[in-house]
C-alpha cells in the first residue's frame, strides 16, 4: 500500500516544517512500515546546523521515525487525527547514529512493532541512507484522545 503526502496528512497532524514523512511505500497494519524523507537545503534547520557543513540534526531524525511509527499505529488501530487522537513519542531506547544525514539523501524510515498494548506501542526503527544505516531506536508512542 503506497501513501502519498495527501494520505500521510490525514494520518499526521504535522504541517510544515515539522511533517517529516514524504511518501509511504509499504505498510503492513499491525506490523511494519516503509516511508520516506527526501531531505532537501531547503530545510529550515540547515540555516542553523551547520552552515558550512549541513547535517540533519539527529533529533528530527528520530522525529522522522517518529512520524512513521504514528502512521502505522493510526492504521492499525483503524484512528485518525480527525476523530480526536494523537501518537504521542513519550520514548526512545538504544538510540545509536551511525553516519550523518545530508542534503540530497533520501531517508528511508522502517519501523517494526514489537508490541502494542493499551494505546502504547513499541517499534523497532531503522533509517537509512542508499542502504547504509544512519540511525536506529527504539521507539515507544503513546495513543491519547485530545478534544
Amino acid at each position: 500500500m503506497v501513501m502519498d503526502i495527501n494520505e500521510i496528512r490525514e494520518y499526521l497532524p504535522h504541517r510544515y516544517p515539522f511533517l517529516l514523512v514524504d511518501r509511504v511505500m509499504e505498510i503492513t497494519v499491525g506490523e511494519s512500515i516503509v516511508a520516506y524523507k527526501n531531505v532537501s537545503i531547503n530545510e529550515p534547520f540547515f540555516n542553523g546546523h551547520f552552515p558550512h557543513h549541513p547535517i540533519m540534526p539527529g533529533v528530527l531524525i528520530i522525529e522522522a521515525m517518529a512520524q512513521a511509527c504514528g502512521i502505522l499505529g493510526f492504521k492499525s488501530v483503524n484512528k485518525m487525527p480527525a476523530d480526536g487522537y494523537v501518537y504521542y513519542l513519550v520514548g526512545s531506547d538504544n538510540v545509536r547514529f551511525k553516519r550523518p544525514v545530508m542534503p540530497g539523501d533520501q531517508l528511508r524510515l522502517e519501523a517494526n512493532v514489537i508490541k502494542g498494548k493499551r494505546g502504547i506501542w513499541k517499534f523497532a526503527c531503522r533509517a537509512t541512507v542508499d542502504g547504509e544505516l544512519a540511525c536506529e531506536a527504539e521507539i515507544i508512542c503513546a495513543e491519547r484522545k485530545v478534544a
